[in-house]
């Protein structure tokens, strides 16, 4: 349980829990200072327009620009992120934990549910903001929660709307937990969510489902106001102490906050321990207001053993929970590319624009195209010729790039770029394999940690607050529309959903590959070897790697039954032929009705 507990000394009070908290992620929040420096300072250069923020050189006449290449490469990674994991075709697959009838019969059931939520337009939307954060922060989070999007319509009638489980992305920046626990799931964490006092109450509708509860908010929530509206009363030197404690991240003050239209909620999710009286108090929700006033605690009331609430790193650290990203020890190497390219640029103004050298008398004059200089007996003007080698840098900055996108784990060789005369096809596989190898990784990891347990989670939730629905399931194969009936008891096996299309394509893609380079080579060819092959259980497997089960293409000695169907209407057609010529009047028997044409 180490991480996993938050130590109460004293007997706390409702306000007292509230300040314990509000302390937590003030002391959290500080220990990941040097982590928000670091994220703000690549998202400059993400997101550069004005160069002069990300340039390195800090003379007045030198050229300050900034090369997107992190930005190429993020876009990179996130189209190819997208891609992978969300192929044309289905991409779920239903993992069972046991072998029954009644598991076997709601497999399909269960995968069409799961398709219809994933298919909706918010889900995509949220995988998005996860990938994106994946690859910017190198951590992103995630949750569930049940929805109601049916309304009544300003005439009166109901609009029925999407009801069901969504998924929830969590701005890394508004989540704080134990960064040195032993892992995500074995430390308590705060979320912290900054709303308008209107939203709060609708939030916390939610969670308040007993009258009591409904009634503490209540009167929560009437202190809160009364708070605001009697702020104006108060001294400086109480809100100057205020601003001391309370650092409320946006605000530039407790006064600025009150004055605002925005309400901060902190979320508390974890098990507590009162040491006073010795109680332990396992997955609790803590909702405070303000940083000091506990609106609600109770235990979670989600239908998992857990709170769903879901972490996935993408460069792992063994004791720091919060993981770097693909782009961070790129920085360095972009502020290189950027001063080499800003280096050719000072040498191209010098060119052009070259300093004088001056000796003698000479008068003031114009440097331009025709014009006269006047210089004494003695004067003289001469150009100082800069240095050109810098020109030469672009093979540096070529190897600089090629650096950044390996170590993102994004070459070209593995986007789909080719360079022709670059490498040999040989030295080109190798580097595709390794890279895939990097790719798929951290692509598998993604699906593994965040895409699967919110997909399942999602799952138990319906399982639990569905009512009867009809879904509309599109067969991609075939562009076929068919309706099917989803009640609880269909969807409710032991199993989990699992997304196959990252770590399962990859992996099919390699066997085929293997597959083929076998059988092309001389031991394949070996009639030793192959007589000990099956060509029926060959060819199911090719099926199964190629995904082409819905077609229904392999059946066992189909093509030698085809070849009789084909065989027979030839045959049939021959005779035909046969009988036309035997006629005398070339006519078939089954044309001796028709009249005879002279």
């Amino acid at each position: 349980m180490v991480g996993r507990t938050l130590d109460i000394d004293d007997v706390i009070t409702r306000d007292q829990l509230g300040t314990h908290i509000a302390n937590l992620w003030l002391t959290w929040n500080q220990g990941r200072t040097e982590f928000i420096n670091q994220k703000r300072e690549l998202r400059e250069y993400i997101y550069a327009t004005d160069t002069t923020k990300t340039s390195n050189s800090s003379l007045p006449w030198s050229n300050k620009t900034t090369i997107p290449k992190l930005t190429q490469i993020r876009d990179n990674l996130y189209a190819n992120y997208m891609a992978t994991m969300f192929p044309k075709r289905r991409w779920l697959t239903w993992e069972g934990a046991d072998k029954s009838d009644e598991t076997k019969a709601k497999v399909d059931v269960i995968k069409d549910y799961t398709s219809w939520v994933v298919n909706q337009k918010q889900f995509k939307e949220e995988i998005r903001k996860l990938v994106l954060d994946y690859i910017d922060f190198g951590n992103c989070f995630g949750t569930v929660e049940w929805v109601d999007e049916t309304f009544i319509t300003p005439a009166g009638t109901e609009k029925v709307g999407y009801v069901g489980p969504r998924i929830v992305r969590i701005n890394p920046l508004d989540i704080l937990f134990n960064p040195t626990a032993a892992s995500f799931s074995n430390t308590p964490k705060i979320v912290r969510v900054l709303t308008n006092m209107g939203e709060a109450q609708e939030m916390l509708q939610r969670f308040t489902a007993d009258e009591t509860d409904k009634e503490v908010a209540r009167g929560v929530f009437d202190y809160c106001k009364n708070l605001r509206n009697s702020s104006s009363e108060w001294g400086t030197a109480e809100l100057v102490e205020k601003d001391h404690y309370f650092q409320v991240d946006g605000f530039t003050s407790f006064r600025h906050y009150l004055d605002s239209d925005y309400v901060e909620l902190l979320f508390f999710y974890g098990d507590i321990y009162n040491r006073e009286t010795d109680k332990f108090l396992k997955n609790q929700q803590i909702v405070v207001i303000d940083r000091h006033k506990v609106l609600y605690q109770k235990p979670h009331t989600y239908p998992m053993s857990e709170i769903p609430i879901y972490h996935a790193p993408w460069r792992v650290r063994q004791d720091n929970l919060w993981a770097m990203g693909p782009l961070d020890n790129l920085v360095g190497l972009q502020y290189r590319l950027d001063h080499i390219e800003n280096m050719k640029a000072d040498v191209f103004d010098l060119i052009t624009f070259p300093p004088l050298k001056i000796k003698g008398i000479v008068n003031d004059f114009t440097w331009g195209p025709m014009e006269k200089i006047y210089v004494d007996a003695d004067g003289d003007v001469e150009l100082m010729s800069p240095d050109v080698q810098a020109l030469q840098a672009n093979v540096e900055m070529s190897a600089i790039e090629t650096r950044m996108e390996e170590m993102a784990g994004s070459p070209k060789e593995a986007m789909g770029f080719r360079t022709p005369g670059e490498k040999t096809a040989y030295e080109v596989q190798r580097l595709e394999n390794a890279a895939s190898r990097i790719f798929q990784n951290k692509i598998g990891q993604f699906e593994e940690q965040i895409i699967e347990p919110l997909l399942n989670a999602c799952l138990v939730l319906a399982q639990q607050h569905l009512d009867d629905v009809t879904i509309r399931v599109m067969e991609d194969e075939f562009k076929a529309v068919r309706f099917r009936e989803i009640t609880k008891d269909s969807i409710s096996a032991n199993g989990r959903i699992k997304p196959v299309a990252a770590r399962h394509f990859a992996e099919r893609a390699e066997r085929v590959q293997n597959l083929n380079n076998f059988f092309a080579s001389a031991l394949g060819a070996d009639p030793d070897i192959k007589a000990h092959f099956s060509s029926i259980k060959l060819a199911k497997m090719f099926e199964d790697l190629l995904d082409i089960e819905d077609y229904e293409i392999v059946e066992p000695f189909v093509r030698i039954h085809e070849q009789a169907e084909a065989q027979q209407q030839m045959n049939t057609q021959a005779e035909q032929v046969d009988a036309t010529t035997m006629s005398p009047s070339g006519l078939t028997p089954e044309d001796s009705s028709a009249p005879f044409v002279s």
